[in-house]
């Protein structure tokens, strides 16, 4: 696992939180193949917190298992909280968990990207580039705040679930 496709990824603050050390080892190799050298670590959310202030990464890797509050709760926090270090942080959620219905949750939840274990250096990498080249806007709706919830959009689609059109859909 080598550089891919030009990127340089040499000054990408990355933070991993993740409660396994051997996950731990593994993702921060892969990183490192990856040519990024400013990674941090935890093991928990609690102290994830305090490395968002003190680090100010650019992707946060997250486990969906953590304590003291899982995964889930901690990016609806970090995307709501009044005391957010940042509400903007893309996030790559990693998981076993491979059901639609988890990956909803993690959505819902504001995650952006989304990894099921085991990990690939291939996958990681394209969630990675993905968080990068392809940010989506943030949204504010009643009950969620993150990013766009919409991956696909159909241009032609004319059903009953279409959204009205907005002065940025007029331009498309």
């Amino acid at each position: 696992m080598m550089q891919q496709q030009g990127y340089n990824l040499s000054r990408l603050k990355i933070l991993v939180v993740e409660d396994n050390k051997n996950m731990r080892v593994m993702i921060r190799a892969m990183l490192e193949a990856f040519g990024v050298k400013n990674i941090r670590e935890c093991e928990n959310t609690k102290d994830a917190w305090e490395r968002i202030l003190e680090f100010g990464p650019d992707i946060m890797i997250l486990d969906w298992m953590l304590t003291p509050e899982d995964g889930i709760a901690f990016a609806k926090r970090l995307r709501t909280a009044e005391d957010s270090p940042n509400r903007f942080l893309p996030i790559v959620m990693l998981t076993g968990y491979t059901e639609t219905r988890h990956v909803m949750v993690a959505r819902d939840a504001g995650i952006n990207e989304y990894l099921v274990k085991p990990v690939s250096g291939q996958a990681l990498y394209g969630r990675i580039i993905m968080a990068i080249e392809h940010p989506r806007p943030f949204v504010r709706a009643k009950g969620y705040f993150g990013p766009d919830r919409r991956r696909h959009r159909k241009k032609d689609y004319d059903g009953p679930e279409r959204r009205k059109p907005d002065d940025k859909d007029k331009d498309d």
